[in-house]
């Protein structure tokens, strides 16, 4: 299997509801939550290209671009941007959609740095 074809297979796609138990005292997700969910999907799409124990090691520049309102849905995308030795990026997006209208818009990016560990929890090559 090529790179392009294992990072093709590895992209991971997850819907959401935004509720209000998610959301802050202006009525729209949490910072915090929105972090935690984008952690998750990259970790999940790091997993599915290495098929290997991953950990997060770094978050870089996460841009809120809009609010997420609740009752909305949210799309997460997670795809690997970049293969390294024994560490990845994953780049996250998060696109709105309205319940009961067509249409999405990007609301956040951000990327995340992964890295392999064997069963020592020491780097090891990304993939085998």
């Amino acid at each position: 299997m090529t790179l392009e074809e294992r990072i093709q297979r590895s992209q991971t796609s997850i819907f959401k509801a935004v509720f209000p138990s998610t959301t802050n005292h202006y009525d729209t997700l949490f910072g915090g939550t929105a972090m935690h969910m984008m952690d998750e999907v990259a970790f999940i799409t790091a997993t599915r290209f290495s098929r290997q124990r991953m950990v997060t090691v770094s978050s870089d520049r996460i841009d809120f671009k809009q609010p997420i309102p609740a009752g909305t849905f949210v799309e997460l995308v997670g795809k690997v941007t970049h293969v390294g030795n024994t560490s990845l990026r994953v780049g996250v997006e998060i696109y709105i959609e309205q319940m009961y209208a067509e249409g999405r818009e990007l609301a956040i990016h951000g990327d995340f740095t992964f890295v392999a560990l064997d069963e020592n929890k020491k780097p090891t090559p990304v993939i085998k």
